[in-house]
Formats: structure tokens, C-alpha cells, sequence
């Protein structure tokens, strides 16, 4: 009995996707390797990008990539302005070797971290913690999107890393209507780091100094003894706490904060008792 033939889907592909077209999508992508995923996807997704933090997830598909196409999808980079020097070093260095183009977003008019307090006050993270995340990450890339015409974004989560990432598959569509492609959704820490090493790729030398997931300094430290998790150290003493807002509900991220901006205008204007 001859092999059944692949199923073929439309390049590229027509936005928006049904359910019934993502449900097949993600049959035929789910056995596929992260490079046959990532192959599919340079072929069938218009306005395909990767947002990226350049952790080790986001290096392999970027050197898988380079392998794949002579023109990569570019990459987002969302800079908070807190990252740590190291991060931005790694930056430079992936520039460098990939040659791929990297366009940066700050949260909204700030460049630096004194304009960002000038506006929001000191250590806003102990604060409302919700309002940093939307202000640092979430809005500078809803306008990396709308500016540059993102229809779908390459990403670096993986079902290993657990919580809101356990039920990963390859190919998601968020509440935006944005495409989000996880190739390396099946992957589990010891193949991307096996990867990383086996193919010279660059890594964060915070990795080699007790770090085994990095963030924004304020909230990441050294993995404690004992602490295997993949994302060890990231928001730390905050158990509760799995995503950094980028992978959340954007609406519902988006609604909580205007309400707390409308509460903090309406206690301005209250007359002095």
C-alpha cells in the first residue's frame, strides 16, 4: 500500500486560519524537526519575524535558520532597558556572526533607564509589577508588530519549561489574531543545550556564572542548590509568576492596566480634603 501523500497547504498560507486549517497544521508540523518546522514556516508565513531575548531557545532557531535561508526572518528585540550587559554583549555578538538584521524596541519614549524613571518612578516592578510588564514588553512589541507588519512571530518556548507552556504545540494563534510559531516546542533543555554546544552557537555568559535562565537583572538570580527547573532564578520569590506578559492575554493585559492609569488620574483630580 503506497505512503499517503503529505498534506499541501496554500504559499502563503491565507490569514486569518480557520480552526480546522490550524488543527491540520499542527498534525503534519508535530512530528516534524525544529528545522523541517522552521523550513515550512519560511515557506508558507508571510510576515513571518522572530521576537527574541537571545536565550538559548531563541540562539538555536537563529542558527537553525541561518542554515535554512540565505534571508532569515529578522529579529525583534524587545530591550526593557534593565537587561544585563552581558545580554546586550550576546546582541552585538549574534549581529556579528549572523549578519541578520535586529530592530529594537524601548518601552514608548524612553531610551534610557533615567527617561523610564523620569516617567514611572523608581523600581516600577515592585510596584505593579502588571504595569511593568505591559509598559517594558507588551506595548513595544504590539508596535514592533504594527510597524514593521508582523502577521507571525518565531519564539522560544518549549512544553519542558512546564506551566502555561505544557500543552505547547508548533503553531498558535493569541488572542490578537497574531501566528505564533514554537519550533522547538518538543525539545526538552538537554537537546538545546546539546545543540548550542555542538554547534558553536553564541550563549550568554551569564550561563556559565550560576544562571540558568536570564532576564531583567532586577528579577533574576543565580539558580539556588537544588533548583533544576529550566527557567530557575527567573522572578525570584515569586512562585506564582511563569510569563513575563509577552505570552499572556493581551486584552485582558491591556484592560487591567488602563484601569489602573484611570484610577490613578481620577485620585489626582480628587480635590484636597
Amino acid at each position: 500500500m503506497p505512503a499517503p501523500h503529505p498534506p499541501t497547504f496554500d504559499k502563503p498560507l491565507s490569514l486569518p486560519l480557520s480552526q480546522e486549517l490550524l488543527d491540520r497544521i499542527n498534525d503534519f508540523l508535530r512530528p516534524q524537526t525544529p528545522e523541517d518546522i522552521l523550513k515550512w514556516a519560511t515557506e508558507h508565513i508571510h510576515g513571518l519575524f522572530q521576537t527574541t531575548a537571545f536565550g538559548l531557545t531563541g540562539l538555536v532557531a537563529i542558527d537553525m535558520l541561518s542554515k535554512i535561508t540565505t534571508s532569515p526572518p529578522p529579529l525583534i528585540f524587545i530591550d526593557t532597558l534593565y537587561h544585563f550587559q552581558e545580554t546586550y554583549d550576546l546582541v552585538e555578538e549574534v549581529k556579528q556572526k549572523y549578519n541578520v538584521p535586529v530592530t529594537v524596541y524601548k518601552p514608548e519614549g524612553c531610551e534610557t533607564v533615567q527617561d523610564f524613571e523620569n516617567k514611572y518612578g523608581e523600581k516600577l516592578w515592585e510596584r505593579d509589577e502588571e504595569l511593568y510588564d505591559f509598559t517594558v514588553k507588551v506595548e513595544p512589541a504590539r508596535r514592533a508588530y504594527e510597524d514593521l507588519g508582523v502577521k507571525a512571530v518565531i519564539t522560544g518556548r518549549r512544553a519542558s519549561q512546564g506551566a502555561d507552556r505544557a500543552n505547547l504545540q508548533p503553531l498558535e494563534i493569541d488572542s490578537t489574531g497574531l501566528i505564533k510559531l514554537n519550533p522547538l516546542f518538543a525539545w526538552n533543555f538537554h537537546l538545546v543545550e546539546w545543540y548550542i554546544t555542538e554547534n558553536k552557537v553564541p550563549r550568554n555568559k551569564l550561563l556559565d556564572q550560576g544562571y540558568r535562565s536570564v532576564g531583567d537583572w532586577h528579577s533574576t538570580v543565580k539558580s539556588g542548590d537544588g533548583d533544576t527547573g529550566e527557567r530557575a532564578g527567573r522572578w525570584a520569590g515569586k512562585t506564582e509568576k511563569t510569563e513575563c506578559g509577552l505570552h499572556v492575554d493581551y486584552f485582558k493585559l491591556k484592560a487591567a492596566v488602563k484601569a489602573k492609569q484611570e484610577a490613578v488620574v481620577a485620585q489626582a483630580e480628587q480635590p484636597p480634603s
